[in-house]
């Protein structure tokens, strides 16, 4: 009796250790599916500023020994994602927010 009821034991620890590792996996893919929607939401936020703050430096003239040229339109283009990015990562203009609730609602649905 004392060996049934033993290995019964045995038996509903494991099941119990299973159900526990279950639990954190669970949670776990649901952190991770979180921390993946919110760096899509900030990326997107990024590619947006960055757009707009193109369209701000178009109209800028540049001159001088240095100024102008293909070489400075690549380096502007690059400044711009750079401070798109800094923007972004600081909390932006509240649209990752948006778009990360927006994400979650529709992992939902599903």
């Amino acid at each position: 009796m004392e060996l049934a009821s033993s290995t019964l034991q045995a038996s509903l620890q494991t099941r119990q250790a299973r159900a526990v590792d279950a639990q954190k996996q669970a949670v776990q893919d649901a952190v991770n599916g979180h921390r993946d929607a919110r760096e899509v939401a900030e990326e997107f936020e990024s590619v947006f500023l960055t757009t707009m703050i193109q369209g701000m430096f178009e109209g800028i003239k540049t001159d001088g020994p240095f100024g102008g040229g293909h070489g400075e339109q690549i380096y502007r283009s690059m400044l711009n994602e750079q401070y798109a990015e800094a923007i972004a990562s600081r909390g932006g203009i509240g649209l990752a927010d948006s778009i990360y609730r927006e994400i979650l609602s529709m992992q939902e649905v599903k």
